[in-house]
C-alpha cells in the first residue's frame, strides 16, 4: 500500500512517476475543471495554478472539488496570507518563485508539501538549513538551463530540483537525464491563451504528447 502518512513522500514519489507539473494560468474560474480533465485525459493528473490572476484561488478550489483525481497545488505564492489562501482551497502543495523563509516556515508548521525556487548555491544552503530536498529551480533556462543546474547540483547529491522556466518539449530530455532532476514544470502544457480560447482538446493532445515523450525517455517506466 502506498505510504500516505508523509505527504511530501508521497508526494515526491508521483512526481517522480510524473516528471512533468503543467503550471498554468487560469483567468476564469469555469475554465478550470475542463482544463483539469484536459490534462488527467492527456495523462497528468496534476497541476500547479499560478496566483497570477484575481480568481486563482476560485480556480485551485473548483479543480479540488470537481476533479478529485487531479493533484493541485499553488504556484507563485508570495505571502503567508497567499498560502493559507491556497490550503483553504484544497492545494495539496505550495510553490514559490523564490526562498520566501516565512513562507516556507508556514508550510513545515502546518505540513504542507513546499517547493521554494532557487537558482543559487546559496539558496540551496537556506533550502537545507530548513530540512527541504526537494526545490524549484527557476527560471531555469534563463539562467543556463541543464548545463547550470547540473553545475550548481553537483556539491548537493541530496537535493532534487524541479526545473521550471522556459522548459519545453525541445529542452525536456536534457532536463529529465540529469540524475538530480525529479521532474519538470511546464507552462507549454497549457498556455493561457489556450486556456483562455477553451481549446482543451489542444491541451490534452499537448499532454499527451509530452507523456509519450517521458515514457521514451524512461524506457516505457
Amino acid at each position: 500500500m502506498p505510504d500516505t502518512s508523509d505527504p511530501m513522500n508521497e508526494l515526491v514519489k508521483q512526481l517522480r512517476h510524473w516528471r512533468i507539473v503543467p503550471v498554468i494560468v487560469i483567468d476564469d474560474p469555469r475554465d478550470a475543471a475542463p482544463l483539469a480533465h484536459a490534462l488527467l485525459e492527456g495523462g497528468l493528473p496534476c497541476a500547479e495554478v499560478t496566483f497570477r490572476t484575481p480568481k486563482a484561488a476560485d480556480a485551485l478550489r473548483v479543480i479540488a472539488q470537481e476533479c478529485p483525481d487531479v493533484v493541485v497545488g499553488a504556484g507563485t505564492v508570495l505571502t503567508v496570507q497567499q498560502a493559507a489562501q491556497a490550503c483553504e482551497s484544497g492545494a495539496r502543495f505550495i510553490v514559490t518563485p523564490g526562498f520566501n523563509s516565512t513562507v516556507v516556515d508556514y508550510c513545515i508548521d502546518h505540513a504542507i508539501p513546499v517547493f521554494p525556487g532557487v537558482c543559487t548555491p546559496t539558496e540551496v544552503d537556506a533550502a537545507l538549513s530548513n530540512a527541504l530536498a526537494v526545490l524549484k529551480f527557476f527560471p531555469a533556462e534563463p539562467m543556463g538551463g541543464a548545463p547550470f543546474l547540473k553545475a550548481i547540483s553537483a556539491p548537493y547529491s541530496m537535493v532534487k530540483f524541479i526545473p521550471t522556466g522556459g522548459v519545453n518539449l525541445n529542452n525536456l530530455s536534457a532536463y529529465l537525464s540529469l540524475p538530480c532532476v525529479l521532474a519538470c514544470g511546464g507552462s507549454w502544457l497549457a498556455p493561457r491563451e489556450w486556456v483562455r480560447a477553451r481549446e482543451f482538446d489542444r491541451i490534452r493532445l499537448e499532454t499527451e504528447r509530452a507523456v509519450q515523450t517521458v515514457r521514451q525517455l524512461t524506457g516505457g517506466a
